[in-house]
């Protein structure tokens, strides 16, 4: 049987949800995206400045933070998803996929004819390296430009990934490759650890309470995320 092909495994996750689509041909609003290398500066505060006027908070930090959290989701689900499908990690670096945004800031990518990994390979370095890649001039950015803290930063991105991974065992529950234990090990990272706690059970699930709160509780109708530190405490500060 051959084995699937990146651009195959990408197009399988597509049905999962948004966070999981991606272009794997030029779409017909090609000349509209941009790469992701140039996401850290001007294009992220554009985008910042449209899911604000959406969610009535303004282009600070309670929007670049929920920008922040909806990338890193679909980095996590795009990555973390070929990988539970049994392909290798897929080469999404910044300079391979691209993106562009709706008036309101809803993104979408493309990444044209990928490649990947082998799927042998151990996956954990390589899906560090990969989101290192994207985040860390992206959090420099956040954290001059906003005064978003590495610890929310880090938080946001343990959370987008327990996030996939809830999905994941939702609705490809026979995956070839379990992302729970996968989970388990990138949160013992430097980058990731200390973030929260995060449980799995093969029977029950995921579980997982972070140590740190992405603020979206700060926008007009904003509720505590399900996996926030401030539930239980007396006050709400970020």
């Amino acid at each position: 049987m051959t084995a699937p092909t990146p651009a195959g495994l990408l197009a399988r996750l597509a049905p999962l949800g948004p966070y999981f689509a991606v272009a794997t041909t030029p779409p017909p609003d090609a000349a509209s995206y941009r790469p992701l290398t140039a996401l850290p500066g001007a294009a992220f505060d554009d985008w910042t400045a449209r899911v604000g006027a959406r969610l009535g908070t303004g282009a600070g930090r309670v929007a670049a933070s929920t920008v922040h959290l909806g990338h890193v989701a679909r980095l996590w689900s795009l990555a973390l998803g070929a990988v539970a499908l049994g392909g290798g990690v897929p080469d999404l670096g910044p300079d391979r996929l691209r993106f562009t945004l709706s008036p309101e800031g809803a993104p979408s990518l493309w990444a044209d004819e990928p490649t990947a990994r082998p799927a042998d390979e151990e996956p954990v370095p390589a899906l560090h390296t990969l989101l290192t890649a994207h985040l860390a001039p992206l959090h420099a950015h956040l954290r001059t430009r906003y005064g978003l803290s590495p610890h929310t930063l880090r938080g946001n991105t343990a959370s987008a990934l327990t996030g996939t991974v809830r999905v994941l065992l939702d609705r490809v529950p026979e995956a070839p490759r379990n992302p729970g234990p996968l989970a388990a090990r990138l949160l013992s990272t430097p980058d990731l650890g200390d973030n929260g706690t995060y449980l799995y059970d093969p029977d029950l699930g995921v579980a997982y309470r972070r140590n740190s709160c992405c603020l979206y509780y700060r926008t007009p109708r904003g509720t505590l995320c399900g996996d926030c530190v401030l539930h239980g405490a007396r006050g709400r500060r970020g």
